[in-house]
């Protein structure tokens, strides 16, 4: 069994979550923030969600700029004011350093970025997840949920 459905995490509202729920549905797995450039790709990670081809799975993150600063109440209400998020959000998480999570550290063991570097750079990092639980793509954070919908067909 892969790794991915073994774990559990905490939504933003608290609810403890086993990702066996997952088991069959490809996933982009990303790391969010509010008051970053990139922010905006919060529309399009909403409309690939949508869309159903996959399902999107957000975990806020602020080791990156301090882009993340709130409380997971703040996060999950500008989430749906601003950008009436439709995709399971996850309690503020650390990507990187000694207290990364197991998601992450699984994440990033299966999959380096272009240059051969495991750590996340910067917010907005994508992972896609087949419907097996096996990571298929690790996307930059500049390749926007559209680019990452058209690319769907090389990888599912």
């Amino acid at each position: 069994m892969p790794k991915l459905y073994e774990l559990e995490m905490h939504s933003i509202e608290g609810e403890l979550v086993s990702f066996s729920k997952f088991r069959g549905q490809p996933l982009i797995i990303v790391n969010l923030a509010s008051h970053c450039g990139l922010t905006p790709q919060y529309e399009g990670l909403c409309e690939l969600h949508k869309q159903g081809a996959v399902h999107v799975l957000g975990f806020p993150c602020n080791q990156f700029g301090n882009q993340e600063p709130g409380t997971d109440a703040d996060i999950l209400e500008f989430a749906k004011s601003k950008y009436n998020s439709n995709f399971p959000i996850f309690s503020k998480i650390e990507v990187n350093g000694e207290n990364t999570c197991e998601l992450y550290q699984w994440l990033k063991s299966e999959k380096a970025d272009a240059e051969g570097n495991s750590d996340i750079g910067w917010n907005f990092t994508k992972f896609l997840v087949s419907k097996d639980g096996q990571v298929l793509a690790r996307f930059d954070p500049g390749t926007t949920p559209d680019d990452i919908r058209i690319k769907l067909d090389d990888f599912l």
